[in-house]
């Protein structure tokens, strides 16, 4: 950060996503497309380079090919300034093994933190949907003196299981015991009902996490996770604090937005946050100049709405052409909707072509699907279960490329 501490930032991005398949069977989950143009991985990225941190190491596993050359190609950082994001796979420095989980990832990664010698370490998670300012919570990560802070966020203690959970102490900012994924969590003082969730978000002191992550390589007990092993370890220690995520703001904001956090790990929940997108005055506001979600924009023409052609509601891509009728959709570049063809409460992904008369309903289709023309998509609930991947609350989804029969 200029004119401050020195921050590394590190990217968590070597999940397998098995939840949201099939758009993972040929991806990593941080690849996969959000909101029309972008890759989740892009949230995670544009707030770290709109809060200054500027050196960025991406550790990747998993099909981590589109990965890999979308953060190679689109992420290009001034050299002259030292600044960089940079994809960083598994390369075993420390034995012919796989990541054994996020701590160990970044233990078999050391050599960037060593490399660039910071004083403090931001490890983020990169498949979250949300406007954040790293540097506020590194203001109070700098005063307060811990070994790391946590970014939580309050959701309802029914939904704990999910999540890593933050009991706070008296003071209500040091972490008195945190839990993954508990069964049966305490709610909040004053607000039984809610506890705080991890947000995956943490910035350490560089000490702390090294001297944690050595420690915990020694366990051979433990599951070598953040969220699991290396906070209850730094916890116990009366070393880590959590940060308030509703005192966060970023330039821009809306009180309707503000706050605005989705782990989309699931069908369900990408489905549900995309439908945040869509409306005059969306949950989520991408059109926030002042704090952008940046992305390669491609080499496309502008959308084009011929005779008929009419979206409502919508997200519609460059290089899209839309003849027929969209209703409350996400449409990713490339996308064909022909004549008498209906689109409605649908993500398309990229060069999706839906042909005339076909319906596409509550559905979310990967890259190169070919609706053939009269066929459909979530209208026969039965036949779709048969052929298709579908979700606990109904969402339909198609793999890359996958075959709609005529």
């Amino acid at each position: 950060m200029r004119g401050g501490p020195s921050v590394l930032g590190i990217v968590l991005a070597g999940g397998a996503g098995k939840r949201l398949m099939p758009l993972t069977a040929d991806r990593a989950k941080p690849a996969v497309t959000f909101g029309g143009t972008y890759r989740l991985v892009d949230f995670v990225l544009s707030n770290l380079v709109n809060g200054d941190i500027l050196r960025i190491c991406v550790l990747t596993q998993y099909k981590s090919h589109s990965l890999d050359r979308h953060v190679s190609t689109t992420w290009r950082m001034s050299g002259l300034l030292g600044n960089y994001v940079t994809p960083v796979p598994a390369q075993q420095r420390l034995g012919p093994r796989w990541y054994l989980g996020s701590a160990d990832a970044i233990l078999q990664s050391l050599n960037l933190v060593h490399d660039e010698q910071p004083q403090h370490v931001a490890v983020f998670g990169a498949d979250h949907v949300y406007r954040m300012d790293p540097r506020q919570m590194l203001e109070q990560h700098v005063e307060s003196g811990a070994g790391v802070t946590v970014a939580g966020i309050r959701v309802p203690r029914a939904d704990a299981r999910q999540f890593g959970v933050i009991t706070p102490a008296r003071d209500g900012t040091l972490v008195e015991r945190f839990l993954e994924k508990p069964q049966d969590p305490p709610g909040l003082p004053g607000a039984p009902h809610q506890v705080y969730a991890s947000m995956g978000n943490y910035i350490f002191t560089t000490k702390a996490l090294v001297d944690a992550l050595r420690q915990d390589a020694e366990d051979e007990e433990s599951a070598h996770d953040m969220g699991g092993s290396i906070l209850p370890m730094l916890t116990e220690r009366g070393l880590a604090q959590v940060y308030d995520f509703d005192g966060n703001h970023v330039p821009g904001e809306t009180a309707r937005d503000h706050g605005y956090w989705r782990d989309v790990g699931t069908l369900d929940a990408y489905y549900e946050a995309h439908m945040d997108l869509i409306s005059d005055q969306p949950v989520f506001n991408l059109d926030n100049r002042c704090w952008p979600i940046y992305t390669h924009p491609g080499q496309l023409p502008p959308a084009k709405f011929c005779a008929g052609g009419i979206a409502g509601e919508s997200v519609v891509s460059p290089g899209c052409v839309i003849r027929g009728q969209v209703t409350r959709s996400v449409l990713s570049p490339g996308v064909t909707v022909e004549e008498g063809a209906v689109v409605q409460g649908s993500v398309l992904h990229d060069n999706v072509r839906v042909g005339r008369g076909a319906v596409v309903r509550g559905a979310v289709l990967d890259k190169n699907v070919d609706v053939p023309p009269g066929a459909t998509v979530g209208v026969n609930p039965e036949r779709d279960a048969e052929l298709y991947t579908v979700s606990r609350a109904g969402v339909i989804a198609l793999g890359k490329g996958q075959r709609v029969p005529e």
